[in-house]
């Protein structure tokens, strides 16, 4: 099970910035222990929990970079063209024969370079005479067009650490060296509730003072962008002792807990104090716009997370509170996100000391640069915002104002997860 140390109460004084939050997270949540086997394809958006270290040289063998001829470098053409007869040929798969001194071999793309070559001349940079000897044109360098074995990854070379989330191309490596499964972090278990007496779920009836929960479904696929086993736990009700009940009845079943709604100032917002009730709090109010509000505790050793229950609030903390406790439990490296730089096609005002984020599609303008374009409404509530979009402008601390053709930071919705 996983666990958060609970000597690191941060509760009370100025709201928290998003960094320092991020920073508590990454010092004091520690990453579950448990690892198990998984084939290649499977092991793909995992966590890998051990380095995987080069058994052989990438390519475990000197071959050819291109369909050609292989000589030995003592017979390249310096100042004129060179004659030489063609004995041989060295194709993908085959054992390589040894070269015939004075002669050129015929040789194929990935076959392995005749004992005695060294260098390839491009078919299409010779040609071939009447009497079938190859003409070599002068100039080229010794070991052109050759990959020796171990360009690519040396053995004993650490190709792949341990902390990092799988790819495809890093299938493709651990294939590349013969391995058939990989030894990866298991998937964190993650409960997710909703909460409010204003909500239904989909599929149920829905009084007329009622919306249907779409929160919780949100965030559970991405909890699944991130590879986690995912629970639905359903909807909790605005009463502070039932809900502070059901969080300490679910916390030795999770690695982790994810609240949506319920986390403001209100009378009927229950769930800071139910947290408060059978554990402790660790972060409250966080200086970034949307989802100020937002709960880390911590209830018998399991972190809980509520967010916001907006839904582009909840969208948004989920991205800089969730994302990185997930990384941080799964012992995974860190990958802060990184904005790409794009021009601003909007003008915007904003608060310094808080971060914010802007709704914003991307254009090619008329120059070829990338522009981000504001949504045209605000509130946090707004779900059209985040499918008709392509991202979040990220405003910093220090930024008070932005005019068309500043240069801001473009976070995509791929790259978030």
């Amino acid at each position: 099970m996983a666990q958060l140390s609970d000597d690191c109460f941060a509760f009370g004084g100025p709201m928290m910035s998003v960094d320092e939050a991020i920073a508590i997270i990454a010092s004091r949540v520690r990453p579950i222990a448990e690892t198990e086997a998984a084939g290649l394809v499977e092991a793909d958006g995992r966590i890998l929990a051990s380095d995987v270290v080069a058994p052989l040289p990438l390519p475990p063998f000197m071959n050819s970079a291109v369909d050609g001829y292989a000589v030995p470098a003592e017979e390249l053409p310096r100042d004129r063209e060179r004659v030489l007869p063609v004995s041989g040929r060295a194709q993908a798969g085959a054992s390589a024969q040894a070269a015939q001194s004075g002669h050129a071999v015929r040789i194929f793309t990935g076959a392995p370079m005749p004992a005695g070559t060294d260098t390839v001349f491009m078919q299409e940079d010779v040609r071939i005479d009447d009497a079938g000897r190859v003409v070599l044109p002068p100039g080229l360098k010794a070991g052109a067009n050759v990959r020796p074995a171990g360009e690519d990854i040396r053995p004993g070379h650490v190709a792949l650490a341990a902390g990092r989330r799988l790819r495809p191309q890093d299938i493709a490596v651990a294939a590349a060296f013969g391995l058939t499964t990989l030894d990866v972090v298991r998937r964190l278990r993650v409960g997710v509730f909703s909460t409010g007496d204003e909500l239904a779920a989909p599929g149920t009836p829905r009084a007329d003072a009622q919306l249907f929960d779409s929160n919780r479904f949100m965030l559970m696929a991405m909890l699944r962008r991130l590879d986690c086993d995912v629970g639905d736990l359903g909807i909790l009700r605005d009463e502070r002792v039932s809900l502070a009940s059901a969080l300490k009845q679910v916390a030795q079943q999770y690695d982790l807990i994810v609240t949506t709604g319920g986390v403001s100032t209100g009378e009927e917002d229950h769930v800071k104090a139910g947290v408060e009730d059978v554990g402790s709090l660790v972060l409250w109010r966080m200086a970034i716009k949307p989802g100020r509000p937002v709960a880390m505790g911590i209830i018998d050793g399991t972190p809980l997370v509520g967010l916001p229950g907006n839904p582009v609030a909840s969208f948004v903390t989920f991205v800089h509170v969730v994302r990185p406790t997930v990384l941080a439990l799964s012992g995974a490296t860190p990958t802060p996100l990184r904005p790409l730089p794009v021009r601003a096609a909007f003008s915007y005002k904003k608060k310094s000391g808080r971060r914010e984020y802007v709704r914003a599609s991307l254009r090619t303008a008329a120059d070829g640069s990338l522009e981000a374009v504001k949504f045209p409404r605000e509130g946090a509530g707004l779900l059209s915002s985040l499918i008709e979009t392509d991202g979040l402008v990220e405003l910093g601390e220090s930024i008070v104002k932005v005019e068309p053709g500043d240069s801001v930071g473009f976070l995509s919705y791929a790259d978030m997860l």
